[in-house]
């Protein structure tokens, strides 16, 4: 993953700009194709669509195969708000249908193969301008925030004191996924003492985040408040939830921007295990 998943806000909605870079290649794809299927009587829509499913399927058994353990239930496996997907097993996938399918229809070949080309042009040339972008947020940010006992703190300071890796969490007890995963979170706080667990609260006030903690009967340590959403414009996050990972040196090393779920988060962490 690049050092920081770029997201777009619209309000309260969080918009991940590598998935609209996705849907915009495959728009482009259907595009092409389109145009140039009308040209040869052939609809190779079906075949770009089937490709881009059979694809998404596959990234996400291939995951769901690695980390089956995380999964507490059988209907959980089919829950992707965790965006749990392997993207080179998917994409695999796709590849293989899509050699299929121009093997078994000739007269596809010259239009779906110029619209599958465009497509991964576009994704190319879009996310090579997106990774030549200054990431945001690339050291850990000095922002002045509160601890429940309204002490001033900063996230160097917990780094430095704790001297391991560290995973911020930016949320709001409004934020339904935010409230989803929290239990995700105290169970890892409460397995992984090799990594300093933080939890800033963007833009509520100490009554609600304490009313919360104590209604949702959550043990988690260092729950901080940034009031102002300081934070959230200091790293480029501008919707929740948004979970950061810095390195014992303070180097963003990993982001995953949306809800988590147990095997999401335990794949983040395995970059932190000994």
């Amino acid at each position: 993953m690049s050092p920081l998943d770029q997201s777009l806000a619209i309000g309260p909605v969080g918009l991940d700009v590598g998935l609209l870079v996705l849907v915009l290649s495959i728009v482009v794809a259907l595009i092409v194709g389109g145009y140039l299927g009308r040209h040869r009587k052939v609809n190779v829509d079906n075949s770009i669509f089937n490709a881009v499913l059979l694809g998404l399927i596959g990234a996400r058994f291939i995951f769901v195969v690695q980390y089956v353990e995380s999964y507490s239930t059988f209907w959980s496996w089919f829950d992707i708000r965790d965006r749990g997907f392997e993207p080179l097993a998917g994409f695999a996938v796709a590849m293989m249908y899509l050699a299929w399918r121009l093997w078994c229809q000739p007269r596809e070949r010259r239009p779906l193969g110029i619209a599958v080309i465009s497509g991964t042009l576009v994704w190319s040339l879009t996310t090579g301008v997106l990774a030549l972008m200054p990431p945001q947020g690339a050291s850990i940010p000095t922002t002045p925030l509160a601890t429940l006992e309204q002490k001033e703190v900063t996230l160097p300071e917990t780094l430095n004191k704790a001297g391991r890796p560290m995973v911020v969490n930016l949320w709001a007890s409004w934020c339904p996924p935010c409230r989803r995963e929290m239990p995700v979170f105290e169970q890892a706080q409460q397995a992984r003492d090799d990594v300093t667990f933080v939890f800033v609260n963007q833009g509520e006030n100490l009554s609600t985040v304490n009313t919360f903690l104590r209604q949702e009967s959550l043990t988690l340590d260092n729950v901080y408040l940034d009031q102002s959403n300081a934070l959230g414009n200091d790293v480029g996050a501008m919707a929740m939830p948004t979970t950061l990972y810095y390195n014992a040196d303070g180097t963003l090393v990993d982001t995953h921007f949306g809800e988590l779920s147990r095997a999401t988060l335990d794949r983040s962490l395995e970059r932190f295990s000994p």
